[in-house]
């Protein structure tokens, strides 16, 4: 065997020895998962109702018997009637009388209306509204991750730690409950 052949194979040998190292080594790191490069955690803001209640102080109408107000509007015009008859003399008497009956029963009809819109009783009333927390909760983690020297981006529901699995060439996330690849 010349020098010439036995350099030329040792050569070989080495380059053979080489790339299959540097191969072996990418499989092996591949194996153990993407490299995660940054993590953030993310929250939502959550609203929670609840109802808050307070007592208040209420005025109320009492209801009414006589909603006409007739015996307002009678009793004033037997008591005008009664003054009309005592203004006037001879055929302006009836006239007299018949007109102070007409004012009396008006103005014992706005009395009326008067006493009863005062007719008032106060009763204590639990007022109540919905009011709403707010409040911050964890909604997962915006993972950044280099896999095959790219870079790329996947929301997870927990912190993958310094890497994220790998099977046949994708990432394994829990959220997805499945190989999912992320870009």
């Amino acid at each position: 065997m010349n020098k010439s052949a036995v350099i030329g194979s040792v050569i070989g040998a080495a380059i053979v020895t080489t790339v299959g190292a540097v191969a072996g080594y990418r499989v092996v790191e591949a194996s153990r998962g993407a490299e995660v490069v940054s993590v953030k955690a993310v929250s939502r803001t959550v609203s929670t109702p609840r109802q808050e209640c307070h007592d208040e102080q209420v005025t109320h109408t009492k209801p009414v018997k006589d909603k006409d107000r007739l015996l307002g509007t009678g009793v004033g015009a037997v008591v005008g009637g009664l003054l009309g008859n005592q203004v006037g003399g001879g055929s302006g008497k009836v006239l007299a009388t018949v007109a102070g009956a007409a004012a009396g029963g008006y103005a014992g009809n706005k009395i009326q209306e008067k006493v009863q819109q005062g007719n008032t009783y106060t009763a204590t009333e639990q007022r109540c509204t919905t009011v709403y927390d707010r409040s911050e909760a964890p909604n997962g983690y915006e993972v950044e991750y280099v896999l095959d020297g790219k870079k790329h981006r996947v929301h997870m529901s927990h912190d993958p730690g310094k890497r994220i699995p790998l099977k046949n060439g994708h990432i394994v996330t829990e959220e997805s409950g499945r190989n999912s690849a992320a870009s």
